[in-house]
């Protein structure tokens, strides 16, 4: 039997009240995913500066940036005097990220920017703003003391606190139910290829198939795979292997995200993938006289080899 989920549920994990333990779990890569909150709130182009301008400083995440660019100007949006080039508030802070010129100069002459933003450098310019905070945290003890790289930007523990906590509803990306009748994904992209995927539950297997749009009256797992996310305006390649091959990759030890596909086999050798759902379940049409299904990504005596992130 088919079942049709017809609507798609994107629901977003907010945890407040972090730690200075969990801020290491949370904030120890550059890795996680921008939350539905950050790709509301924050601009195209400031977000684009705030994960590039992350990697000069090595395990930084982006969120952390951009939350300081909340916190401080609203990513360049408030009105308040100071942020507009050319004016300073009554400390002398200046820009989106609000420096001092003296602070935004020592740090100009100890690592010269990047290509992309005024000659000279500004702290009134997005790109050399922010370029230069990520520079200033490294050099305050981030990523490793977030806490202490912050009180370095402004000595204050409420503003500690109120950018972690801008940080995490910035990064929370959702980690997924593992149920199709409530699916929970980072993006629209990874919450159409879910939907999609369980629309086709029950549907039988097929080498080969590639599912009752294209005239065949199953799947297989790597047909499914791949209509799910042209579903979603992704193209992937036809098979496991090819598709395992095209990546992304998921780095190891990075959690998994509702929407990455899971492969089995060796390297050169994947012979099966399915569309991870959270809680440890995924979509796939399994084998010959089995189903399209949910079930368990990892069990007894499995050959899981990794994760890929087509949406990303």
């Amino acid at each position: 039997m088919k079942f049709a989920y017809t609507a798609v549920v994107v629901v977003i994990i907010l945890i407040g009240g972090i730690g200075q333990g969990v801020v290491k779990a949370v904030f120890g890569s550059s890795g996680t995913e921008p939350s539905q909150d950050a790709i509301a709130d924050i601009p195209g182009d400031y977000l684009a500066l705030y994960r590039a301008a992350a990697a000069v400083c090595p395990g930084l995440d982006w969120s952390i940036l951009a939350a300081i660019g909340k916190v401080e100007s609203d990513h360049g949006r408030s009105k308040l005097i100071g942020i507009e080039e050319g004016t300073e508030n009554s400390f002398g802070a200046r820009g989106p990220m609000q420096f001092l010129q003296s602070t935004f100069d020592g740090v100009v002459a100890r690592h010269p920017l990047p290509p992309g933003g005024k000659t000279p450098p500004s702290p009134w310019d997005k790109h050399d703003a922010i370029y230069a905070a990520a520079y200033y945290l490294c050099e305050s003890g981030a990523p490793s003391d977030i806490r202490k790289a912050l009180f370095a930007y402004n000595h204050a523990d409420w503003y500690v606190d109120e950018v972690l906590d801008q940080a995490e509803r910035y990064s929370k990306a959702a980690v997924g139910t593992g149920r199709c009748d409530d699916i929970q994904a980072p993006n629209a992209a990874t919450a159409t290829a879910i939907n999609f995927a369980c629309g086709q539950l029950g549907l039988p297997y097929l080498w080969g198939g590639n599912g009752p749009l294209n005239g065949d009256s199953g799947f297989d797992c790597s047909g499914l795979t791949k209509a799910a996310y042209a579903a979603a305006g992704v193209a992937l390649p036809r098979t496991a292997r090819t598709q395992y091959a095209a990546g992304p990759l998921v780095p190891g030890g990075q959690p998994l995200l509702p929407g990455d596909l899971v492969f089995y086999g060796t390297r050169g050798n994947e012979h099966h993938v399915g569309l991870y759902i959270g809680a440890g379940k995924m979509v796939h049409a399994p084998t010959f006289g089995e189903p399209v299904q949910v079930s368990s990504y990892r069990w007894n005596g499995d050959d899981y080899l990794a994760a890929s992130r087509p949406a990303k």
